[in-house]
C-alpha cells in the first residue's frame, strides 16, 4: 500500500464543564489552522481542509472526565505556537511552559493546561 493515512484518526475528551472546554479548545486551536463545530452532544475540531484526524469532546455524564493526559498539535511555525499559548492563557488555560526551544525534541513547543487540567502542547518540528 502507498497511500499514506493518519497514525490517529481522532481522540476524544470526556470534560466536566463542554460550554468552558469547548471555549477554550475553540480559541486555543484556531491559530493552529483547526476549526470545531457542536456535533451529536460534544464538540469535534479538525484541520480546515482535512476530516481527520480530529479531537473530540464530549459531556461526562456518567462517564470519567479525561484528565492529566497529554495531546500535542502541529503547528505549522513558530508564530502559530506563541499565538496557541497566548489563545490557551486568554481562554481560561493555565501555563504549564512558556513557547521555546526544546533542543532534545528538535522542536519550539508550548504548553497549558486546559479547563480539566490536561496537559496540552502546540508543537512545531524544526530541523536540528
Amino acid at each position: 500500500m502507498t497511500e499514506r493515512w493518519p497514525f490517529i484518526h481522532h481522540v476524544t475528551f470526556i470534560a466536566s464543564d463542554l460550554e468552558a472546554s469547548t471555549r477554550f479548545y475553540t480559541a486555543a486551536l484556531k491559530p493552529l489552522g483547526v476549526v470545531g463545530t457542536a456535533a451529536d452532544g460534544g464538540a469535534e475540531f479538525w484541520e480546515e481542509e482535512l476530516d481527520t484526524p480530529s479531537f473530540g469532546l464530549y459531556p461526562a455524564g456518567d462517564a470519567t472526565v479525561t484528565r492529566g493526559a497529554h495531546i500535542a498539535f502541529t503547528a505549522r511555525d513558530r508564530a502559530a505556537v506563541d499565538a496557541f499559548y497566548a489563545a490557551a492563557l486568554a481562554a481560561g488555560g493555565k501555563s504549564r511552559h512558556e513557547p521555546r526551544v526544546w533542543p532534545d525534541y528538535g522542536a519550539y513547543c508550548a504548553f497549558v493546561d486546559d479547563p480539566d487540567g490536561n496537559n496540552i502542547e502546540a508543537v512545531c518540528k524544526e530541523q536540528a
